[in-house]
This record gives structure tokens, C-alpha cells and sequence, in this order.
């Protein structure tokens, strides 16, 4: 099935609370692809809040927990996941032994993206890390040695910023997926913002970014439908044949 260009966008419910979750659901439901839920809605309100919302609205969610434990438990974990959860995260160190986490996911079907390295961190902050610097310089080296680590566990694609997705599509061929966090559009400035290794929406899409997560520009916007139907028109022009 062909994706229309807003499939591809991944909205953030970086919120505390259901009630604002839910708000923020109605408002962009019709104009993004996916809800990415991390740690912090999460935990406030539970596997439940998934489920009710799923039923009621019928969105499709990102579960961006990040799991890392040993395999048999994460297995355990992923084979728990609730209806509505098209992908999810895993950090994939532990290579081919997490098969059988993957496999439980895929047994849900669930989608299981490795985390590569973090569009927060850069070289500097690698290094202090104690991450040997033949990885850390450029990051690009890590991302996609972490990348082969997770093709070897069964994953569907990774995690990474967009100035590896190039490389990374190189490497492991267009049908292994890459999500792209740190995309931030050149008409909404984020006060404060902690992603280092940013890029806009088309640039993303034109390096390769099969999915883009983008937030804060849209959230933070006066009217956040409209951000988020001006991003996908970035990345509609982006995707249009030249």
C-alpha cells in the first residue's frame, strides 16, 4: 500500500497527562500518521490509555520505551504489547540473541526499530561516554555499526538522526526502515532546543528518512494543525519526482 506523505510524519505526545494527550490526539489526528507515546506518558497513565484510545479513535501508536534488559525478559515485555502499536524501540547491543524479543513483537505485529544513537549526543559527548573514538568521530561510525547489530536482531529498521539515514540506506538497502528524530523546519525556531544533529523535513525525506518524528515546531506553533500540514507539504515537494 502506497503511503501518503503525511503517513510518514510521527507526532510526539511529549505530555504528562491523558487529558492532554487526548486533546492533542483530536486536534492532529487527520493530519499526522502516528503518535510516538515515550516514557513519560507512559508511565503517567499506562498500557490502558493505548488501548482505550486505539478503540475510540482508531489512531495508530509509536511505543518509544527504548527496552534494554536481557533478551528472555524483553521477549516477555514486547509479547505483552497491547493493540494499536505499530512500532517499537529496543537498544539491540546484545545483537542476534535479541531474535527473540523481535520475534515476539513480530508475533504482535509489531514493528521493532533499534535505537542507534541519540539526536541529543554528538561527538563530544560520546567521547566522554568512553565510546572508542574510531565510533564516536563522526557518530556516524557508531550509528551504523548499532545498525548492523539490530538487522542481526530482527529489527525492521532503526532510530537515527537524518544526517545518517544516507549511509545507513546504503549499507542495509531502501527496506530497511529509518525513523528519523531531529528534523526541525526552518520557519520554527525551538528556544532551548537540545537536538545537535538536525536537519529540515526535506532534506530529511531527500536524504532517505522513511518516517520523520517532529514536535516541538508543531506543538509550540500558534495553530499546531497547521504546522504540522506545512511540514507535510515540505515533505510532499520533497517526495514528488524531479
Amino acid at each position: 500500500m502506497t503511503m501518503e506523505p503525511k503517513d510518514r510524519l510521527i507526532f510526539p505526545l511529549d505530555v504528562p497527562e491523558g487529558a492532554q494527550a487526548l486533546e492533542l490526539i483530536r486536534l492532529l489526528k487527520n493530519d499526522v500518521g502516528l503518535f510516538k507515546v515515550g516514557l513519560e506518558l507512559f508511565v503517567a497513565q499506562g498500557p490502558q490509555f493505548l488501548q482505550t484510545v486505539t478503540a475510540e479513535l482508531g489512531v495508530g501508536f509509536f511505543l518509544d520505551l527504548k527496552f534494554h534488559d536481557i533478551p528472555e525478559t524483553m521477549a516477555r515485555a514486547l509479547d505483552a504489547l497491547g493493540p494499536g502499536i505499530r512500532f517499537t524501540t529496543i537498544h539491540c547491543e546484545q545483537g542476534p540473541e535479541l531474535l527473540r524479543a523481535t520475534a515476539a513483537a513480530g508475533s504482535r505485529g509489531v514493528q521493532v526499530l533499534g535505537v542507534t544513537v541519540l539526536t541529543s549526543l554528538d561527538t563530544p559527548d560520546l567521547l566522554a561516554a568512553g565510546i572508542d573514538p574510531r565510533y564516536a568521530d563522526p557518530p556516524r561510525n557508531l550509528v551504523l555499526r548499532r545498525a548492523e547489530l539490530a538487522r542481526q536482531a530482527g529489527c525492521r529498521g532503526v532510530v537515527c538522526s537524518p544526517w545518517e539515514v544516507r549511509a545507513v540506506k546504503e549499507r542495509f538497502g531502501p527496506d530497511f526502515l529509518a525513523v528519523c528524530p531531529g528534523v526541525r523546519p526552518a520557519w520554527a525556531a525551538v528556544p532551548g532546543d537540545d537536538q545537535k544533529r538536525v536537519m529540515t523535513p526535506a532534506a530529511a525525506i531527500r536524504e532517505g528518512a522513511d518516517y520523520l518524528v517532529i514536535g516541538r515546531p508543531i506543538r509550540q506553533a500558534p495553530d499546531p494543525a497547521a504546522a504540522a500540514r506545512r511540514v507535510v507539504a515540505e515533505m510532499a515537494a520533497a517526495l514528488a519526482p524531479a
